[in-house]
């Protein structure tokens, strides 16, 4: 995690760098390293996706201000789907913006359909930071 927010803040530093529209993303482990990125670095993103990962419930104030759109598959026998609905719901209790997609048929393997989703992009880039 450090050399990770060691790379974020040298990319930050980039002058083609829109510091307004930098986003977050990650798949399985790399969705739980998402919310822990999301976490350490409140004021850095201004949107995130988290596939088929999970976190503490507990943990969702610290980016509840960063929109977020969390996937997983309904049949993923790895990570608990479990883990990315009671977040989702955690979130649109305490009024925040999430988008919570539950693919039904697929296993952990959800981010082929996540990447497939034709708004997820759209959507990013639709977000700046405030």
């Amino acid at each position: 995690m450090q050399a990770l927010q060691g790379m974020v803040k040298d990319f930050l530093k980039k002058p083609f760098v829109n510091r307004e529209q930098v986003y977050v993303g990650g798949l399985s482990m790399g969705g739980m390293g998402t919310y822990e990125l999301l976490r350490r670095q409140r004021r850095t993103f201004a949107a995130a996706f988290a596939i088929c990962g999970g976190d503490n419930t507990n943990n969702i104030k610290k980016y509840a201000n960063t929109p977020l759109w969390i996937f997983h598959g309904g049949k993923d026998d790895i990570v608990d789907p479990a883990f990315s609905m009671a977040i989702a719901e955690r979130l649109k209790l305490v009024g925040k913006e999430v988008k919570f997609t539950l693919y039904p048929n697929a296993n952990h393997n959800s981010w082929d359909s996540a990447f497939a989703e034709p708004e997820l992009l759209p959507w990013l880039f639709e977000h700046k930071k405030e």
